[in-house]
């Protein structure tokens, strides 16, 4: 969940990601015979290096066959291998032998901006100031300062498209269901369970959700990626909106500011009454 990793993820540790996970020291296991080479140029850009207003710098290694760039929406497969600027290998999936898959928008700034340079079969090195990766000190295992990688875009996979703003988005409707807490709701597809979750359950849903101005803020249904969570590990206005339905339900909920982020709410966090689309997948237990 894009927006949960912000927000409701904050409260679901299980849920929450590193946004790239490097690490120095996961995968030692793996035999050296698929150790890549550090780049002759690791310290430093080369004079012929494309550049952007970024800061970002970077080069062609091996030319592409798509015409075709992925958006920042989008998932994309790649191999890849960073170094520090000394030189040191701090992780690879070439020497995993085992590329890897992830949203865009869900990496680091350099990451994020520069695959959307390029085409599927390109490999590119990309020299990411600290500002775009991790700082110059960012501690956690995570590598600071300049880095350089190696990537080749293996495959690009379309988010699907953005689900229509509902249009009462503004406020509910006068038939909207009501509660005491102040959510409003309205069923827009009937279920086919019988049993509705208890807080100490655990669901699987597909939701999006937009602020009352029609501002999509986050949606697993773009990410084609349905969520798993302990529903007493929300927001509250999850917690018990997610209650009144069952199994194979789509419902729309209008959560007051209380009873989501708040009117004042952490920095990313959408503040004041926010609407969300949930369908109810399964109760998980």
């Amino acid at each position: 969940m894009n927006f949960i990793s912000k927000s409701l993820r904050a409260i679901i540790p299980s849920a929450a990601g590193l946004a790239l996970a490097i690490t120095a020291t996961a995968h030692a296991e793996t035999a050296t015979s698929n150790m890549p080479e550090t780049p002759s140029d690791v310290q430093a850009a080369p004079a012929d290096a494309e550049k952007t207003p970024s800061g970002l710098a970077s080069k062609v290694l091996q030319t592409g066959k798509g015409d075709h760039k992925p958006a920042a929406a989008d998932t994309v497969t790649v191999h890849y291998s960073g170094w520090t600027t000394d030189g040191k290998l701090f992780d690879s999936s070439v020497k995993r032998g085992q590329p890897t898959s992830f949203p865009l928008n869900g990496v680091i700034k350099g990451w994020t901006e520069g695959l959307q340079l390029m085409v599927e079969g390109e490999k590119r090195r990309f020299w990411i100031p600290a500002n775009l990766a991790y700082g110059e000190n960012p501690g956690g295992g995570r590598p600071g300062g300049l880095l350089v990688f190696d990537v080749e875009l293996l495959k690009i996979k379309a988010a699907p498209k953005p689900p229509a703003v509902p249009t009462d988005v503004a406020a509910p409707p006068e038939s909207a269901e009501k509660t005491a807490s102040g959510i409003a709701s309205r069923v827009l597809t009937q279920g086919s369970g019988t049993v509705h979750p208890k807080a100490t359950d655990q669901v699987k849903v597909h939701y999006s959700g937009w602020t009352t101005d029609g501002k999509l803020f986050d949606s697993s249904v773009m990410r084609d990626e349905p969520i798993v969570f302990p529903l007493n590990g929300v927001i509250p206005g999850w917690t018990e909106g997610v209650q009144l339905m069952v199994e194979g339900e789509k419902r729309r909920l209008w959560i007051p500011g209380k009873l989501a982020y708040g009117e004042s709410p952490p920095p990313g966090a959408p503040a004041g009454t926010l609407v969300f689309d949930v369908e109810l997948l399964q109760i998980v237990k």
